[in-house]
């Protein structure tokens, strides 16, 4: 994503962010975003080795650090109340449906507090990626990135060959296939 195109789409998220969070009554959520914020991690650098958690997904099954060896990873960290990732996830879901027999892997993890916010905001929007919840367990391993939502693309020998904040547009998503 070029950098005008990003720009604008940080300052709109922050603001659309405080609004939607204000106009939903969730306050308690709005406050306890900069500070949670102000202490996550920056994104990390492009080759990095990005290390795995096993992660409890909300249908029961489990996602196995060793599921990834050899292959294309993608981590996606959204919320049910985040207007950006509601725009963004329609492309996700596009992608794993389209790509997961052609070996991609992916790994999304919701940032809801209550994991019946993400389970009931799945099955409204039919949404079939594998979810699970950050944890203290799955954050010590695996924290989020600064920013929301947050892409991340894991290649097959472990390092990060993508990583985005805020939303992307369904051709940015879209090209995530050029990568397996």
């Amino acid at each position: 994503m070029d950098s005008t195109r990003r720009l604008l789409l940080e300052r709109t998220a922050a603001i659309a962010g405080i609004v939607g969070l204000a106009a939903a009554g969730d306050w308690a959520q709005a406050q306890s975003m900069p500070a949670s914020e102000a202490s996550a991690p920056p994104l990390p650098a492009l080759g990095s080795r990005l290390r795995l958690s096993e992660v409890t997904l909300l249908d029961g099954r489990v996602f196995k650090p060793a599921q990834a060896d050899a292959q294309v990873l993608v981590l996606y960290w959204w919320a049910s109340w985040c207007p950006f990732c509601a725009l963004q996830s329609p492309s996700m879901e596009k992608l794993w449906r389209e790509q997961r027999t052609r070996g991609l892997q992916m790994l999304t993890l919701s940032i809801d507090k209550k994991p019946e916010d993400a389970t009931t905001y799945l099955n409204k929007k039919g949404y079939t990626f594998p979810v699970g919840l950050v944890t203290p367990e799955v954050a010590r391993v695996m924290p989020k990135p600064r920013g929301l939502p947050v892409t991340l693309v894991r290649g097959r020998d472990g390092r990060v060959l993508m990583v985005e904040s805020g939303q992307m547009f369904p051709e940015d998503v879209a090209q995530i296939a050029n990568l397996l």
